[in-house]
């Protein structure tokens, strides 16, 4: 089934378990990982933070987009994409058409739990981070869903718990999708 398997894209929130949850689905996998922050950070030598202080959000999704297109191009990886790489379309077409999309759902409450204390997250450095949350994740939950080819539920579990019932999706999914592709016998 591993080798049958194209690339894994997970989606989300932040806070939601993304780059964690690929690290360790890569390793089963046999697949490299990529955080799609961390290779936009390597190919510009500067930070989120300092990306969106120089450049804006815009500036910054520009530069997510061109990572995402490059990313979704390559074979059998799994891919950790920043939480607002849904909002544009060209993403979410890239994203659907080149892979398996995971959407890990997490409630804002693991969200805050998660990111309360981390201050590498510009959109978060504001007075009310929950509002902020709650705003984004009303605005982005129905694309992550739009994208989404299984949904998998974050914050009430272990990491490995996780990872195994993604690899029994992910199995029934390639199942289930070949099935679909196979031609009718007479």
């Amino acid at each position: 089934m591993v080798e049958e398997l194209p690339s894994v894209f997970l989606v989300g929130p932040m806070g939601a378990g993304k780059t964690t949850i690929g690290r360790l689905l890569a390793k089963q996998l046999g697949r490299s990982f990529v955080d799609s922050d961390w290779y936009i950070e390597s190919q510009t030598g500067a930070d989120i933070a300092w990306i969106f202080a120089k450049e804006g959000e815009a500036g910054f999704r520009e530069r997510e987009t061109r990572a995402i297109d490059e990313l979704t191009q390559q074979p059998q990886i799994v891919l950790a994409t920043g939480g607002g790489a849904v909002m544009a379309a060209e993403n979410r077409e890239y994203l659907k058409q080149r892979g398996i999309v995971i959407y890990l759902n997490a409630p804002v409450d693991v969200q805050m739990a998660r990111t309360a204390k981390d201050k590498s997250r510009p959109l978060l450095q504001q007075p009310n981070p929950r509002k902020i949350l709650q705003g984004l994740y009303s605005a982005r939950d129905p694309l992550y869903r739009e994208v989404a080819h299984i949904i998998m539920p974050t914050g009430h579990t272990y990491p490995r718990h996780m990872v195994n019932q993604l690899l029994q999706q992910l199995n029934s999914f390639c199942i289930s999708t070949s099935v679909d592709s196979e031609p009718e016998k007479d």
